[in-house]
């Protein structure tokens, strides 16, 4: 898809913080696929809202939703990580980027990964990171094509 098809398939969307009265349609879209349906819970909301509100209070975290027309339509978390390494370099970390069903494939993704690049360099990071789960290949070629370079193997421990 060109950039100016993107653009227009695009056009309309506000990108801002999320609310508190986002908080339902961000756990619907992170339900929304094969993995989320097996670890989310939307009928209890309660976890949801103390999340939010931790994040919301955190000044290195915010959660994002792309909206049209009012509708929360993607949703991704930023975070600002401080570091020694890299001589005490910031580096961003991106989780949880969900496109709303019925909009996908139509650059929405690309908009909010440009965003997040934007906030990246604005806030002085080295670096944006972020984690894709293995079996999400379609999301893989997604981030490729965005020149994510798939740099390093993650681990991750339950518990």
């Amino acid at each position: 898809m060109s950039d100016l098809t993107s653009d227009i398939l695009t056009s309309g969307v506000e990108i801002r913080r999320a609310t508190a009265d986002d908080v339902p349609a961000i756990v619907a879209m992170l339900a929304d696929d094969p993995l989320g349906a097996r670890r989310e819970t939307p009928e209890d909301p309660a976890p949801y809202r103390a999340a939010f509100a931790a994040i919301d209070a955190d000044p290195q975290q915010q959660l994002i939703v792309a909206v049209r027309d009012g509708r929360p339509i993607g949703t991704l978390q930023f975070t600002v990580i401080p570091g020694l390494s890299h001589r005490g370099s910031r580096r961003a970390l991106v989780e949880a980027v969900r496109v709303h069903a019925d909009e996908r494939g139509r650059g929405l993704g690309s908009l909010l990964m440009r965003w997040a690049l934007e906030e990246a360099r604005r806030l002085d990071c080295m670096l944006l990171q972020l984690t894709s789960d293995a079996t999400r290949l379609d999301a893989h070629r997604f981030y490729e094509r965005l020149g994510f370079e798939a740099s390093h193997l993650g681990f991750k421990y339950h518990l």
